[in-house]
């Protein structure tokens, strides 16, 4: 079966990041934002890492987001979502602000056009752990548009994180393909490279490599961006 669509992550992959850096860039910028409300930051950081936690073993049974509101709230209380608008306010205010707490490839956005002018699909299958705005946001960082994928993956509109296969699924469903049809290009090996489990093809972009598990990587096609249009050029 021929490659119809190519999927892309987008942190470390499309994004280049170091995840500490970028998550205390974006947690501090969180924390002064909500502090005024009278939110402590300790708990607030706390709180969304247990919202995320939740995201991950999202059974499906509800979106993302209302798996994290669920889960902030029974902390903070049941009314505690009337305090959302203040969240979208930071993504809509502060949050550019941590893109200084990222790298920018051009050969990224570069990839991504060259791949849809060889005749691919392309969808965006980020971790969606984000709301909309955020994950728009760190498309634009990436001197690309939300409107250069056919689908973006965000918390409302998933009900499954990576590394469960139902994620991918759940994917490959809202854009009619099958697995076989599918190339997944991440940095992760846990949560992209599993993709091939399904039946997808992978490709690792090794610029940000995560390899938790210590794998060897060498089972895997991978390389940078320059390797990628290579081995996408030979699925045509």
């Amino acid at each position: 079966m021929s490659i119809k669509m190519v999927l892309f992550d987008l942190d470390g992959t499309l994004l280049p990041m170091d995840q500490e850096k970028f998550m205390r860039a974006y947690f501090g910028g969180l924390a002064r934002k909500l502090a005024p409300l009278g939110y402590n930051a300790d708990l607030l950081v706390k709180s969304i890492w247990g919202g995320s936690a939740a995201m991950v073993e999202n059974d499906g049974k509800m979106t993302n987001e209302d798996v994290f509101w669920a889960t902030f709230s029974a902390i903070y209380g049941k009314d505690a979502r009337i305090d959302e608008p203040h969240f979208y306010q930071y993504y809509v205010e502060d949050f550019d602000k941590v893109r200084d707490a990222c790298g920018y490839d051009p050969k990224a956005a570069e990839a991504v056009r060259k791949i849809k002018a060889m005749g691919f699909r392309v969808a965006l299958a980020t971790n969606p752990l984000f709301p909309s705005i955020a994950t728009e946001k760190r498309i634009s960082w990436c001197s690309l548009d939300k409107s250069d994928f056919e689908l973006f993956t965000t918390y409302e509109n998933s009900s499954h994180c990576k590394p469960n296969l139902d994620y991918y699924r759940e994917v490959i469903g809202k854009l009619g393909v099958k697995p076989d049809e599918c190339l997944m290009v991440g940095n992760d090996v846990g949560e992209d490279m599993i993709a091939r489990q399904l039946g997808m093809k992978v490709f690792l972009i090794t610029r940000d490599l995560i390899n938790k598990n210590n794998e060897d990587i060498s089972k895997y096609p991978n390389g940078g961006f320059d390797e990628l249009l290579e081995f996408v050029e030979g699925l045509r």
